[in-house]
């Protein structure tokens, strides 16, 4: 099965649009992407905007570096001021998006990764008249949060999409990996697993401590032989479980959510299976793109309903059109 859903119609025109607005670009390296805050943007011109953007990044995670090169370049294409923080405790998160409506930002992107603990705070910034937009987890609770459009992927659609292929390659038993308690999209993606491929077991790990990740499953391995694919949630768990297979001495396959250079590359040399993509460059390039648009037209993109970047399945077929833009951190 191959899952190939890309962002709508209207985020493609608006990223034209905005594009067209930046004559040239000038400073502004990445953001900043520990929880002080940092900077970005400038090129077109100064708009006179600042917007906010928090997250629940895990510190080395590379993943996130996609999402702060989308958000940047939005932001020098914009001319607008790009804060970035991120915090991957829900309760210290929360405290960063007050900070943000403390500071009077003229906007903020945010993920509702732990949506209890974040939405009412979300909620404050709306009450206070700072338009919100979410990106990457809480694709069901965005409206409720009072988010003017999401940008994410289906990630239980992607889940399925995991499942499928691991049965159709004669997958027994899927362990499926999940690398951060309290994630409403991780949780989603091994549901989605499930939902195709009932024989899967879950088990969670410190997504923190990648040694600890390859002893956790190199331990399952050695205790349950039924198990010969592995799901990941994030790139750097599909690296941990190549390591866990060695190590356990045993026969098993990988296909992972999401990708960096190194697990692109496993991609390529056939050590993972497929990795799925839900373009996070994409994903921090609209976030402030939106930001920007309502604040200058009042446009929604997509009529406030959620915006898909994904999810698309990258394998041995398409990896060398892939990756050259994950090496870039562009995708």
């Amino acid at each position: 099965m191959k899952i190939n859903i890309k962002a709508g119609l209207s985020a493609a025109v608006a990223v034209t649009a905005v594009t067209a607005l930046a004559a040239c670009s000038s400073g502004g390296g990445a953001p900043a992407s520990d929880s002080t805050g940092g900077g970005g943007g400038g090129g077109g011109g100064n708009s006179g905007y600042t917007f906010a953007m928090i997250t629940h990044e895990t510190p080395g995670d590379t993943f996130w570096d996609r999402i702060k090169a989308g958000a940047n370049q939005a932001a020098k294409d914009t001319g607008s001021t790009l804060k970035y923080s991120s915090d991957p405790d829900a309760t210290k998160q929360a405290v960063l998006i007050q900070n943000a409506i403390d500071s009077k930002v003229d906007g903020i992107a945010t993920t509702l990764v732990t949506p209890d603990a974040l939405i009412p705070t979300v909620k404050k910034a709306v009450e206070a008249g700072i338009p919100v937009d979410s990106f990457n987890s809480g694709l069901n609770f965005y409206k409720q949060a009072g988010s003017l459009v999401h940008f994410a992927a289906d990630e239980r659609l992607g889940g399925k999409g995991a499942g499928e292929r691991a049965k159709a390659d004669g997958a027994t038993k899927i362990l499926c990996v999940i690398q951060q308690t309290g994630s409403v999209a991780l949780e989603d993606r091994c549901a989605g697993v499930k939902d195709s491929f009932p024989n899967t077991e879950n088990i969670q790990v410190n997504g923190a401590d990648d040694a600890a990740v390859t002893s956790a499953l190199q331990a399952k391995l050695s205790q349950d032989s039924s198990i010969n694919w592995i799901i990941t949630l994030g790139a750097a768990q599909g690296l941990d479980a190549i390591k866990a297979i060695d190590g356990a001495g045993v026969k098993a396959k990988i296909g992972t959510f999401d990708t960096n250079p190194d697990a692109a590359q496993a991609v390529k040399d056939g050590k993972i299976q497929f990795f799925i993509d839900q373009q996070p460059y994409l994903q921090g390039y609209l976030s402030i793109t939106q930001l920007f648009l309502y604040k200058k037209n009042g446009n929604i993109l997509g009529g406030g309903q959620p915006s898909l970047t994904g999810p698309s399945f990258v394998d041995s077929k398409n990896i060398d059109q892939i990756l050259p833009f994950v090496k870039q951190n562009t995708r």
